[in-house]
């Protein structure tokens, strides 16, 4: 049934590919992002969305983005992509900043955007969260705290897939491996999917598009006896 899904971290790589992948299926989408003003702006247009300028990290603007979403309707999916890591390295030679930088995102900003929709959210509701493969590999000698920032994401959605299920929502997440988007820019190793396709089981890094196809699943009816599951996309790792 369409309804009306929100998307963090939407004008880019797996978050746009997981807009066109619910705009397809019929729902109506608000477009979360930060900086990439003219690529969700472009989308928006794209799939008869709305874009919304929003830090994940701040409560003022998650608040924002939800109340903008509501104004449309009632909400009825909730994907908390926004992510960012850092220059890679070992743990020894991370700055501080980074480090608190990473999880403000990906933990802090998961949590606020988990908490607004888990009040917003009625019977029927979903909520699918981006985690990764690196949350129980550990990522040794490149992001660490990235790995940590994900394995938190894991725990906070088998709990809040338990806290939630008695009003017939659930809550699962999408663990992705190594996928081809620009996010690997912010390592410092741009080339890094192709680098480490031979350590895939699949001898392959995953498109954007092949994540979008879980998150979507577990959005949708097909999916209506799952919460509480970390479903793992990553070639075999």
């Amino acid at each position: 049934m369409p309804g009306l899904i929100v998307v963090t971290g939407g004008s880019r790589g797996i978050g746009a590919a997981v807009v066109r992948r619910v705009a397809r299926d019929g729902h109506r989408v608000v477009i979360g992002y930060r900086t990439a003003h003219h690529e969700a702006h472009t989308l928006a247009r794209e799939v008869d969305g709305t874009a919304v300028q929003v830090e994940v990290s701040d409560e003022t603007q998650v608040e924002a983005l939800f109340d903008t979403a509501a104004e449309l309707g009632q909400i009825t999916g909730v994907v908390i992509n926004a992510g960012i890591t850092s220059p890679a390295g070992p743990l020894t030679d991370l700055r501080t900043e980074d480090l608190r930088r990473v999880l403000e995102v990906n933990v802090v900003g998961a949590l606020l955007c988990a908490r607004r929709a888990a009040r917003q959210l009625v019977t029927g509701g979903a909520i699918v969260s981006l985690s990764s493969a690196a949350a129980t590999l550990g990522s040794p000698g490149e992001y660490v705290h990235y790995a940590a920032s994900k394995a938190a994401v894991d725990a906070m959605t088998i709990g809040l897939a338990k806290e939630l299920g008695p009003r017939g929502i659930r809550v699962n997440a999408v663990a992705a491996g190594t996928v081809r988007t620009d996010i690997h820019h912010l390592t410092g190793i741009p080339d890094r999917p192709d680098r480490v396709a031979p350590s895939i089981p699949l001898r392959r890094p995953g498109e954007p598009e092949e994540i979008a196809e879980a998150v979507a699943w577990l959005l949708g009816d097909g999916a209506s006896f799952t919460t509480g599951a970390v479903l793992r996309v990553a070639g075999g790792l």
